[in-house]
């Protein structure tokens, strides 16, 4: 092999990788934000999404709504009288995650 041939390889290789590394997958529950640059281009549906990887730096945020029971003890009033209250908390999971890999 001469050295246009490995160049060659080198660079399928090289291009390869870059379509990899291209393809994102936003789930059903979660919504995309494209960050390009630090600047951001605008939100994503779920679905196949096709990115530059040095440039874009896409974000996922969760859109599941978690309940979570909160249990309380009883409490006497000044007046005798027992109250017993139910709490459920809901809250949405909206942080952003990490660069996906």
């Amino acid at each position: 092999m001469n050295v246009s041939d490995i160049a060659v390889v080198i660079l399928a290789v090289l291009v390869a990788l870059g379509l990899v590394l291209s393809v994102r997958v936003v789930k059903q529950y979660h919504l995309g934000v494209l960050l390009r640059l630090g600047r951001v281009l605008g939100p994503w549906r779920p679905g196949l999404h096709l990115i530059v990887p040095v440039v874009n730096a896409p974000h996922r945020v969760s859109l599941r709504v978690v309940m979570m029971p909160i249990h309380s003890p009883g409490i006497i009033m000044r007046d005798n009288v027992s109250v017993d209250m139910s709490v459920v908390m809901m809250y949405f999971l909206a942080r952003p995650r990490q660069r996906s890999r």
